[in-house]
């Protein structure tokens, strides 16, 4: 199956075409595996509604250096990656197809996101992504992505030439929200390792998903969560 790197069906998308161009040694951690998690349709006009909040009204609540503390830089957008990433050896992944594999229809059009490192010589990574939406798109279309991805412990992606393996193991989430997904993806490719550990948890008509080195995620997932939830 055919995918584009930047598309929902693989949350690891952003993570395994770095991984996969990286050229230094060592084990780093990168935090934007995530990259356009949503359900699968788009809303019309009313869903701007007032439960919903817009990018802008979302890109107020994510966290800042502020509230990481000492140590954090914010990191600049960088521009999407557009390699072709082939898919194999998971079934669930499969069935998601259609509209699903090619990824138009699962991104929401309401989202935020940033992305920090911490400075303390671990190279170690922290990302925030909000998005909004219906509770049910939220709960169908979060649940249904993250169980095709805890469904198969090990794939292959193959990102350009280069093939990388994908293992995955489903986490217990902290109960937090009124839903919670958990997981770590470690993906290796030519000698390269990298770890990361994602969080998503639904409140009302946001998500909040948080990713990076399991360390930092435990350490600031409330807080997002928090923030995430607080009127403005």
């Amino acid at each position: 199956m055919r995918l584009h790197s930047t598309i929902v069906l693989s949350l690891s998308a952003l993570t395994v075409v770095d991984l996969a161009g990286c050229s230094t040694s060592g084990t780093p951690t990168d935090a934007r595996a995530f990259s356009a998690s949503a359900p699968a349709r788009q809303e019309g006009e009313n869903a701007l509604a007032p439960a919903l909040l817009s990018s802008s009204a979302l890109s107020k609540r994510l966290l800042d250096e502020s509230d990481l503390g000492e140590g954090y830089a914010r990191k600049p957008q960088q521009p999407e990656r557009h390699d072709d990433v082939t898919v194999s050896g998971c079934p669930a992944l499969d069935k998601l197809g259609g509209a699903a594999a090619v990824g138009g229809s699962l991104d929401f059009p309401r989202k935020a996101k940033a992305s920090f490192t911490y400075l303390d010589g671990s190279d170690s990574e922290v990302a925030e992504e909000l998005y909004s939406g219906t509770e049910d798109n939220l709960s169908k279309g979060m649940s249904r992505i993250f169980e095709a991805m805890t469904s198969c412990p090990t794939y292959q992606v193959l990102v350009g030439a280069t093939p990388v393996t994908v293992r995955t193991q489903k986490l217990p989430a902290p109960k937090l929200g009124e839903e919670r997904w958990s997981e770590l993806l470690t993906f290796i490719a030519g000698g390269h390792i990298s770890v990361v550990k994602q969080t998503a948890v639904r409140t009302g008509t946001v998500v909040v998903v948080v990713s990076g080195s399991a360390a930092l995620v435990d350490a600031h997932l409330a807080k997002a969560v928090d923030k995430a939830d607080s009127a403005f």
